[in-house]
C-alpha cells in the first residue's frame, strides 16, 4: 500500500497552506491556555517567521535550530523554516551550554531560534556561525509583527531534507537522522490517518514536547493533515498537569509514554479523573509493560495503543490498532511498511523466534549526518536494520524484546531488562525503575535495579529483590537495588542507561 506523492512537495504547504486553500482556514488549529489560533492565523504567523529568517540571511537547505517551548511560536518557526526551503533542527530548549555548543558545531546551523527564558545558555555557547534570534525580546517581536503575512512557499523536492531528528545519545553524542519531506507525509497518511483514524473533529494532546519526533507527528503533523486541532502547553508534563489539560481542552487523542502512564495510574486521585473525552491514547518511546497496560485499563478504561517507531523511519511502523489490541505486544505492521524478524545473516526467522528488526517503507531516512560508517551499517538498500530485538507470533503481533546492546548475559542466560522492570513495577512502592547490567568484582555481569520509590523504608531493597525472585526465575532478580530521586534521561527524555552503569 505505497503512498505516492508529487515530485514537488513541501510539508509546510501540504500540512498548513493546503488546509487554508481547501476552506478550513477559520477552523481552530492550535489550542493554548491563552486562546485558540485558526489555520489562517498559524499560516500568517509562519509566513512572518519565514520573512524573519530570510532577513537573517537564511538560504534554502541551510539548517535552523529551533529550541522553543511548545506553543504557537514553535509551530510558526518550524513551518516558517520549511517555507523558505531551509531544514529544521529541533533540540531540547533546556540544554546545557556544552550540549548547545555540540549542536552548533555539528549542525552548522545559520540561525538558532530560542525563547528569552532559555536564551542565556544559547547566547553563552560559542559559535562563529550561528546567529541567535530570541523570541520574546522586543526587537524580535517588532520584526515578526512588521513582517508580511504573505509568503510564497519554496518548491521543495519530496526527497529534500526537511527535518533533522536525533538518534542515540545514551552512550555518546546524538547523531542526526536526516529525513525528507516525503517521509513525513508518508507516515502521516499510513499511521496518523489510516491507523489512528484522525479526522477534523479530533483534538490531540501530548505528553512529550514537540521537539521529540513522536510528538511532532502525533501532536502537530497528524492533526494538521486533516484539519483537526492540537492542544499545546509549555509546562513540564506531570500527572497533575495532564489531568488539568484534559479537563481544559477535552482532547480525543492523548499521546503518551510509559513513564507518564505509570505516573497517571499511580496518582492518588486517578480514579476521580474524567477522561471520557478520549477515544484513544497512544504509547511509544519505551516498552510498555503488560502490567502497566492493565492498570491503565482498570483505572481509565481508555484504549491504549502501544507501538514502535524510530527516528530512522521517523515515526511508528508497528502498532496496536483500535479495537484490536493484544496486551503485552507492540501490535501489527502499519499498512505501508514491511517488517521482518531476521538473524545475524539477514535470514528470515520463523514465528516465535527472537531476531533483529528489519523494516522498509516510504519513511526511510536519507542517512546519518557525517556518520557514513553507521549509515552503511544501518541502511541496507531499502531496509533499515535497527538494534531492536523483536518476536512475531502466529497472529502477526510483535513483541518488543529490548535493544540488542541492552540484553544482559547472566549466568550464561540472556536477560531482557524490560522483563525485570515490568515485574518490579507491580510492587506498590515502585514509581519508576530501570535495570542495567553491571560487572561484579569477578568481571561477571549482574542485573542492578535503579528505583524511584513512592516511599523509602528500611529493608525495601531486600523486599524488592525477594519480590522479583518470587515472580521471575531467580537469576533474573537484581543483585542490588539503588534508590534515586529521579532517573537520568537523555536529551529526548529516555532513560540514560549509560549514566546508570557508571553510577
Amino acid at each position: 500500500m505505497t503512498v505516492q506523492f508529487p515530485e514537488r512537495l513541501n510539508i509546510a504547504d501540504w500540512l498548513l497552506d493546503a488546509r487554508v486553500r481547501e476552506g478550513r482556514g477559520d477552523r481552530p488549529a492550535l489550542l493554548t491556555d491563552t486562546g485558540a489560533l485558526t489555520y489562517r492565523e498559524v499560516q500568517a504567523l509562519a509566513n512572518r517567521f519565514g520573512h524573519l529568517l530570510q532577513s537573517a540571511g537564511v538560504q534554502p537547505e541551510q539548517r535552523v535550530i529551533i529550541a522553543l517551548p511548545d506553543g504557537p511560536e514553535f509551530v510558526a518557526a518550524l513551518f516558517g523554516t520549511l517555507k523558505v526551503g531551509a531544514v529544521v533542527v529541533m533540540v531540547n530548549p533546556q540544554l546545557a551550554v556544552d550540549a548547545i555548543e555540540y549542536f552548533y558545531d555539528y549542525t552548522r546551523a545559520t540561525v538558532a531560534i530560542v525563547h528569552r527564558h532559555s536564551a542565556p545558555a544559547f547566547q553563552a555557547a560559542r559559535s562563529a556561525a550561528t546567529r541567535v534570534i530570541v523570541v520574546g525580546e522586543t526587537a524580535t517581536t517588532r520584526a515578526i509583527e512588521g513582517a508580511s503575512p504573505e509568503l510564497e512557499t519554496f518548491p521543495s523536492h519530496r526527497d529534500d531534507a526537511a527535518i533533522w531528528l536525533f538518534s542515540g545519545g545514551t552512550t555518546g553524542k546524538p547523531k542526526a537522522v536526516v529525513q525528507s519531506h516525503a517521509s513525513f507525509a508518508n507516515t502521516t497518511v499510513c499511521y496518523g490517518q489510516r491507523v489512528l483514524g484522525l479526522t477534523e473533529r479530533d483534538i490531540t494532546l501530548a505528553v512529550p514536547k514537540l521537539f521529540f519526533g513522536y510528538a511532532t507527528g502525533s501532536n502537530l503533523f497528524f492533526p494538521f493533515s486533516v484539519g483537526a486541532a492540537a492542544a499545546l502547553f509549555a509546562e513540564k508534563s506531570t500527572a497533575e498537569t495532564l489531568f488539568e489539560k484534559i479537563r481544559k481542552f477535552r482532547p480525543t487523542v492523548l499521546v503518551n509514554v510509559p513513564t507518564m502512564v505509570n505516573q497517571m495510574v499511580a496518582h492518588p486521585d486517578a480514579a476521580q479523573q474524567d477522561l471520557s473525552s478520549l477515544r484513544l491514547a497512544t504509547s511509544a518511546g519505551e516498552a510498555l509493560p503488560v502490567e502497566l497496560y492493565e492498570r491503565w485499563q482498570r483505572t481509565f478504561d481508555v484504549e491504549l495503543l502501544d507501538g514502535l517507531g524510530t527516528a530512522e523511519m521517523w515515526h511508528i511502523f508497528i502498532s496496536n490498532k483500535p479495537g484490536a489490541v493484544k496486551p503485552g505486544t507492540i501490535g501489527t505492521v502499519v499498512p505501508g511498511f514491511d517488517v521482518r524478524v531476521r538473524d545475524d545473516l539477514g535470514h528470515d526467522l520463523p514465528d516465535g523466534e527472537v531476531g533483529m528488526l528489519w523494516v522498509r517503507g516510504g519513511s526511510r531516512a536519507i542517512g546519518y549526518w557525517q556518520q557514513m560508517d553507521k549509515t552503511q551499517a544501518a541502511f541496507r538498500g531499502e531496509w533499515y536494520v535497527s538494534g531492536d530485538l523483536i518476536r512475531r507470533d502466529g497472529d502477526g503481533y510483535f513483541t518488543y524484546c529490548g535493544r540488542a546492546d541492552d540484553l544482559l548475559k547472566v549466568g550464561g542466560k540472556w536477560l531482557a531488562p524490560q522483563e525485570v522492570e515490568g515485574c518490579l513495577l507491580q510492587h506498590p512502592l515502585v514509581k519508576e525503575v530501570a535495570v542495567v547490567g553491571i560487572e561484579d568484582a569477578n568481571g561477571l555481569t549482574k542485573p542492578h535495579a535503579f528505583v524511584v520509590a513512592t516511599e523509602k523504608r528500611p529493608g525495601l531493597a531486600e523486599e524488592l529483590q525477594e519480590f522479583a525472585r518470587e515472580h521471575l526465575e531467580p537469576y533474573k532478580a537484581p543483585r542490588a537495588v539503588k534508590f534515586l530521586d529521579v532517573l537520568p534521561r537523555t536529551h529526548l527524555g529516555k532513560v540514560d542507561r549509560g549514566k546508570l552503569r557508571g553510577a
